[in-house]
């Protein structure tokens, strides 16, 4: 990822091997296909009270057809935005594929979202009817104050969970299945008047809004029609077969273009099962029960996998350590040789079927990957040695590349050339080729319609040909795959002319299992400089991982109260500087920290400080600890600094945190220490 480039990259063109798809239907149109097709197969199932309740493709159909007849009677007609908010249910597909129906679209709102963060996309959206989860959604949207929230006109607020909400009486209140009742009973004057309605729809009307990540402003409204969210469900299983006898698991907020993405456009695409877990607490105790066939999640998510495979391993006792030890060693040896293309030798495969069966089936059992045949990562980089793991214990793991702004997916591992530093090879029918600064440019017909009611915006996207701006930096390696660098603002070259980004060494850090998050900045701030300075060397900021340093913690018998009092232990200073001087090593001098301070608190997206799908907002990061920023690139020892609490009762108190930096400059890693394995938290 910083390897210098050639001069001839910038000009570079991969042009995919066959035509973009031609698509004729609708997401509604392919539920109806599904459900005569199928009629009696499970198209998804809700765990209720430890039950899991299936609904069939008929049923499905059947309650999309009544919700579309009751949203109708709500005034919901073509053209209209339909807001979803609220945790991933089957109403909520429901809703969505019933909007479509009526030719209107959807725009998830993320169930964490409060304030102006909810009243920005109900502006934008003009959303008159909102269809919310439960009373906490509820109480958010009737709190909302009309004369405050410029441009919000909401008019009935359609809930699917009716607990707490009893005794409310508020006039734009409906529960969910009085608007499905509603509407079952208009069936029989209104069913042929829908049924043409949805006929009429074509596979470039408007489906789904997603909002962009927002990590620099308030976010974008991108807009997505059938054709670009189906176009990108066909070309990604031409490449990874999936049918309907795969399962999925839905934890993933339908808010974002991830979970559109595989559980709605591929879902519907290839006529799966998706299952909803019954509650976020039993989320891994239900993908283990469900086994599913089919994954996509961030990184962080495969990073907390990780974490928990390590807590489990430091916790075993020797004789099982040894031999998962021994038995992960043999298969990190094999994926090493499949992901080089490369077959492995008779020895090697023998003692992979003995080692498989002792150390890591075991270990995808208890994650419930036992029997994953498709499993993707995307929305930010993962960490080589963390994709790597996955690997040797027998998980095919493939890195995605794309934007909302293009469904999600342009870029994709194919089997038998997974490289661990890449994010592999374009779709078919898709194009890219590089801009001003190594830019990846990107066309197909996945490419969006355009920002929401923003066209200065959408100009400034895509091109008059049709190119879209992914605002990343990149370039292909001898292999044809391409490697992302960063975002381009974010892109630092060398004096040698080496790219590299903050993103890169911050993902280095992360890989520690002790470390949550890490803020990594050169000179006096977080602005991102156009080359690397030797005056100003590398700081980070970091967040420390409660669960696996507090586990260490406990272990050597130290004792603590919060997360505040951990992160200010001199012990837990030693062991992150051991991590971040581990880190060093695999990077250029140039690039490696010398000065870090830990946190006090982690971040938060309610603060701002992280998106909600946990990018790093390095503008809000650089104003609200510029005097921490301030202090390491000034060599200083220590600062102290007022933290502002909130307490439950809505109390507010300021308390004096002294906060401690450490200068790794002239550190040198304790005598005897070995590197750590990347299955365990122990040296």
């Amino acid at each position: 990822m910083t390897a210098p480039q050639p001069a001839d990259q910038a000009s570079s063109v991969f042009v995919a091997d066959r035509p973009a798809h031609g698509i004729t239907h609708t997401m509604p149109q392919l539920l109806q296909r599904l459900a005569e097709q199928q009629p009696d197969r499970v198209a998804m199932q809700e765990k209720r009270y430890g039950i899991w309740m299936p609904t069939t493709w008929a049923a499905y159909r059947d309650r999309v057809r009544d919700f579309a007849l009751g949203l109708a009677d709500l005034g919901v007609s073509r053209g209209d935005i339909v807001a979803v908010l609220g945790d991933n249910r089957p109403e909520w597909l429901i809703a969505e594929l019933a909007a479509q129906s009526l030719g209107a679209a959807v725009v998830g709102i993320y169930p964490t979202s409060i304030g102006t963060e909810l009243t920005h996309v109900l502006a934008m959206a003009r959303a008159r009817v909102v269809v919310a989860e439960d009373q906490e959604q509820v109480d958010k949207l009737l709190a909302i104050d009309p004369t405050t929230a410029d441009g919000v006109v909401v008019e009935h607020v359609v809930y699917y969970d009716p607990h707490g909400l009893e005794q409310y009486d508020h006039p734009m209140l409906r529960e969910f299945t009085t608007v499905e009742d509603a509407g079952r009973g208009a069936l029989a004057e209104r069913g042929a008047w829908l049924a043409e309605q949805t006929a009429q729809c074509t596979p470039d009307d408007l489906a789904v809004i997603c909002t962009t990540s927002g990590t620099t402003s308030k976010p974008k409204l991108a807009e997505l029609s059938h054709a670009n969210l189906l176009s990108m469900a066909d070309r990604l299983t031409e490449i990874d077969p999936i049918d309907p006898s795969f399962r999925y698991v839905s934890t993933l907020p339908f808010a974002w273009i991830g979970e559109q993405m595989l559980a709605v456009a591929c879902g519907l695409h290839a006529g799966f099962t998706v299952s909803f877990p019954e509650d976020a607490s039993t989320q891994r105790s239900d993908l283990r029960e469900i086994g599913p066939d089919v994954m996509f999640a961030p990184p962080r998510i495969w990073e907390s996998l990780l974490t928990e495979v390590q807590v489990r391993i430091d916790e075993a006792g020797p004789l099982k350590r040894a031999v998962f030890g021994w038995g992960y060693s043999i298969m990190d040896r094999v994926a090493r040789a499949r992901s080089e293309g490369k077959a492995p030798g008779g020895g090697l495969r023998l003692a992979a079927v003995v080692a498989d069966l002792v150390a890591t089936r075991p270990i995808r059992e208890q994650l419930g990957l036992t029997r994953i045949k498709r499993c993707y990562t995307g929305g930010a980089p993962l960490g080589p040695d963390v994709f790597q793991f996955f690997h040797a214990i027998g998980v095919n793991l493939k890195q995605i590349y794309g934007q909302t702004e293009i469904c999600g997916i342009s870029v994709l591992h194919r089997d038998g050339a997974v490289s661990f530093d890449s994010v592999g090879e374009p779709l078919p029918g898709t194009e890219l080729q590089f801009g001003d600064k190594q830019e990846i440019m990107l066309r197909s017909s996945a490419v969006f319609r355009g920002y929401h009611r923003n066209h200065g915006a959408t100009a400034e996207a895509v091109t008059r040909q049709g190119w879209l701006h992914t605002g990343d930096a990149g370039y292909l390696d001898e292999d044809g795959q391409l490697i992302v660098v960063d975002r381009l603002k974010d892109v630092v070259f060398a004096d040698d002319g080496t790219m590299y980004s903050h993103a890169f060494i911050e993902n280095k850090l992360k890989f520690s299992p002790y470390v949550e998050e890490a803020v990594v900045f050169s000179g006096t701030g977080v602005e991102v400089p156009e080359a690397a300075d030797a005056e100003h060397p590398m700081c980070a900021i970091i967040t420390i991982d409660p669960a696996t340093v507090g586990a260490w913690a406990e272990h050597h018998r130290l004792s603590f109260t919060t997360y505040t009092d951990l992160a200010s232990k001199p012990e837990v200073y030693d062991l992150v500087a051991e991590e971040i001087a581990t880190a060093n090593e695999d990077l250029m001098e140039r690039i490696r920290i010398h000065r870090f301070v830990l946190l006090h608190k982690q971040f938060d997206p309610d603060d701002d400080e992280i998106t909600r799908t946990r990018k790093v907002r390095r503008n809000v990061i650089g104003e609200r600890y510029a005097p921490i920023i301030s202090a390491l690139a000034a060599g200083e020892e220590e600062l102290t600094i007022t933290s502002t609490i909130t307490y439950q009762d809505g109390t507010v108190a300021e308390r004096k945190l002294p906060l401690t930096i450490f200068d790794l400059t002239g550190y040198t890693l304790p005598a005897g220490r070995t590197r750590r394995q990347v299955w365990s938290g122990r040296k």
